[in-house]
């Protein structure tokens, strides 16, 4: 097996989160697609709609989101929108970070070039940690 890790570099930024998945559950059974829409991209929802358990994948992608917004050092708001950070798949299935353009600027300007996220959920709880790193080559 040829695994090939992602790019090392130096660590501009960690971000945590944790939130308890009956939570998320409780938010899109009174919201529905009203919070659907808002928080997660139309790539999360294929995605976990398509899960035997979305609410716990919803979750973690809403925990992943908050991650990326603290090791931002921004929070949600108006530098990093809800929908600015979508979470995905490689090819090995391990998560993945999809920024949209203002976030993509955002990046640039705390000198970072890639952000790395694990997530994972039990039956209770979702949990996230994000990195920002520079793999740039130094001097």
């Amino acid at each position: 097996m040829n695994i090939s890790l992602p790019p090392g570099g130096h660590v501009m930024g960690v971000g945590a989160d944790i939130i308890e998945v009956e939570r998320v559950r409780g938010v899109i059974e009174r919201q529905g697609e009203r919070f659907l829409s808002r928080v997660f991209t139309d790539e999360e929802r294929a995605y976990c709609g398509s899960m035997k358990h979305p609410h716990k994948h919803y979750a973690a992608r809403f925990a992943a989101k908050e991650a990326v917004a603290k090791c931002f050092s921004t929070g949600i708001g108006a530098e990093l929108g809800w929908r600015s950070v979508s979470i995905y798949h490689g090819e090995r299935h391990q998560p993945l970070v999809r920024l949209d353009a203002q976030a993509a600027v955002l990046l640039r300007q705390v000198g970072a070039t890639h952000v790395h996220v694990t997530l994972s959920h039990t039956e209770t709880v979702a949990m996230a940690v994000a990195v920002l790193v520079d793999n740039r080559a130094r001097a």
